[in-house]
Order: C-alpha cells, then structure tokens, then sequence
C-alpha cells in the first residue's frame, strides 16, 4: 500500500504552528479511518487525538504541532518540502500507512496517537499520562533517519532575569548594565566544564526569548531569556546544581521551567540504532512500559526554513513499523 500522498500535501496545508493543533486534531479525526476514534482535551485548548484498532497493546505516536514560521509544502518527484514534512506530519503518515496495512493484513491490537504540545514542553504528552490508558509498548516517530534512539539526552530549561541599574551610557561606572552581566554569565557557562558523556557526547545549550529594551545610550536595567539545555548522563544532575549556585537575590534570578533526565531506549535487533541528541515525548509518556523512538527524515531538516522529506524514507518506515508490531506481537 502507497502512502496517501494527497492525504500528507492536505496535511502539510494546514498550519498546526504550536497554539493552533486543535484545528488540525479536528481535522485529522475526520480524514484517517480507524474503528475507534478518541478526542481528549490537553487543557490549553488542544487535543490529543488516538485511534484504536481493537485493544492496543502496541501504540504508534508523534506530534501533531510545528515549530513556526508555518511555511506551505512544495512537492517534486523525489522529496516533500514544507513545514512539518520531517517534524512530524511525514511521522503521521508513515504511522498511520503502518497502521492501514496492518488493518488490511488482519491485525488488531495496536493503535495511533497523536499528540499536542509537543514543541513548548510537551503538553499533550504529559495530560495523555493522567488518563487511565495503558499499553505495553509505545513506538513514538520522530526524524531519526529511521535509525533507533539508543538514548537521547536530557533536557532542562531555565528563566533568567538580570537586572542592572541603569545609567548614562558615557559613565558605565556609575551604573550596571544587564547586558554586562548576562555577558559575564554566559562566559562562567562557557567555562563550567561539564563532564562528556561517553555515549552522548557533551553538553550543549541554547538562549531564547533573550530581551533587553534598553535605548542604546542607557545601560541595560533589566535582560530576560531563556536557556535550554540537553543534557547527559555524566552532566544532568552538574547542571542543575551549577545553575542552582548562581542566582543572586536582588540580581540574578533563575526560575525552573522543567525537563526531563536523559534515558534509554528499546531497540529491536536487526534495525539500525544509535544515540540521539534531541527530546521527544517519550519521557512524559508514563503510559507505558517500554518505548521506541524511530523515524522518517532527518533532525539536521527539521526547525529549518527548507525541512524536507524524501519519498522512499517514509516508505521505509512503514516497513519498519510492521516489522516492530510482528517481532513484538
């Protein structure tokens, strides 16, 4: 059975940017087949959406949001641009092609869920992990080349408030910049030497949101960001207390804003695996007793202005999801 190509150019033409997947669960509950259909409120006003073909004792996920800007698909012959094609539409029609040869073949036991929120903390995940669902084993797509996550690293994200006193730029002695200080943070973090982890390498880390409205003759009195880390088995719990030691009452102010730890993962025998760098949904996802992460396309795609696909990757996947179902069932 081909994959529905119209079905994934629809899917790519509605933007379910983060914030705007309830449209697209809608949707979705309305366009694939299954013998059951559940629609489940997150509480931010999105939904989570499974499928069920008979009890599921094996449970096909991935996301249905997108990281913006949203940017239209463009087809060839070979490869799927747009966004979503990789992070994760490309991931919902592979599982549910999987799931449509399955039914045809018989088979029952297994289902599809798709997830929102992923993106901004995981949010559908973790309100799917408060209802009464559960299933031995969940297989969760996500653009890993499909190859197997052995493990993937830990994530940990932070607030940050610097804040200075502000003074005539002409005379920085006489005041604090917030720049000054965010600057010198970001040196010390440089400079902290987290361990290198031997199976997933070092520690990295990322600013967002970074915000300081300052005109530019006035030294900076306050300087907000973000900072996002991923990280490892040698470094998670470095982290957390090396963040811990530098909040400065009145100064610096460091707020917690959640993660996950870095884990392992199943890997069926005879599949490519290895290490990954990136998060999932699968830490959330108390639901079940064993995961898979394992996709179509290619992380080094997704989040970018030309996240593509190709053709034959989502056709080898679905491959490769039949043959997890039948080696676990």
């Amino acid at each position: 059975m081909e994959p529905d190509w119209k079905l994934f150019e629809k899917m790519l033409a509605l933007d379910s940017t983060s914030g705007k997947e309830h449209p697209m669960a809608q949707w979705l509950a309305e366009q694939l087949d299954a013998p059951q259909k559940e629609l489940t409120e997150v509480g931010d006003g999105t939904q989570n959406l499974l499928l069920s073909w008979g009890c599921p004792d094996v449970v096909f996920c991935t996301h249905m949001d997108t990281v913006p800007p949203y940017i239209p698909p463009r087809l060839t012959e070979d490869v799927i641009y747009g966004r979503g094609s990789c992070d994760a539409k490309g991931q919902i029609l592979a599982l549910y092609t999987a799931c449509k040869q399955l039914e045809a073949a018989g088979k029952t036991g297994f289902g599809l869920l798709l997830l929102s929120g992923e993106e901004t903390g995981s949010w559908g995940a973790k309100a799917f992990a408060k209802t009464a669902f559960r299933a031995r084993t969940l297989i969760i797509g996500e653009p890993t080349e499909n190859r197997q996550v052995t493990a993937s690293k830990g994530t940990k994200s932070y607030a940050l408030t610097f804040r200075g006193e502000p003074f005539h730029s002409g005379y920085p002695q006489f005041g604090r910049s917030a720049v000054a200080m965010f600057q010198a943070f970001l040196n010390a973090l440089d400079a902290a030497g987290f361990l290198e982890d031997e199976l997933l390498g070092p520690t990295t880390w990322n600013v967002g949101e970074l915000r300081s409205d300052n005109p530019q003759n006035v030294l900076s009195p306050e300087l907000r960001c973000r900072i996002y880390f991923r990280t490892t088995f040698a470094s998670d719990a470095m982290v957390t207390e090396w963040m811990a030691g530098k909040a400065i009452p009145g100064l610096i102010d460091i707020e917690e804003r959640g993660g996950d730890e870095p884990r392992h993962y199943l890997a069926l025998p005879d599949l490519p695996q290895g290490p990954a760098s990136f998060g999932s949904d699968a830490p959330h996802l108390s639901n079940f007793e064993r995961k898979i992460i394992c996709g179509p396309g290619s992380i080094r795609h997704a989040h970018r202005d030309d996240e593509q696909i190709r053709r034959d990757e989502i056709r080898t996947a679905v491959r490769q999801y039949i043959k997890m179902y039948e080696s676990l069932c």
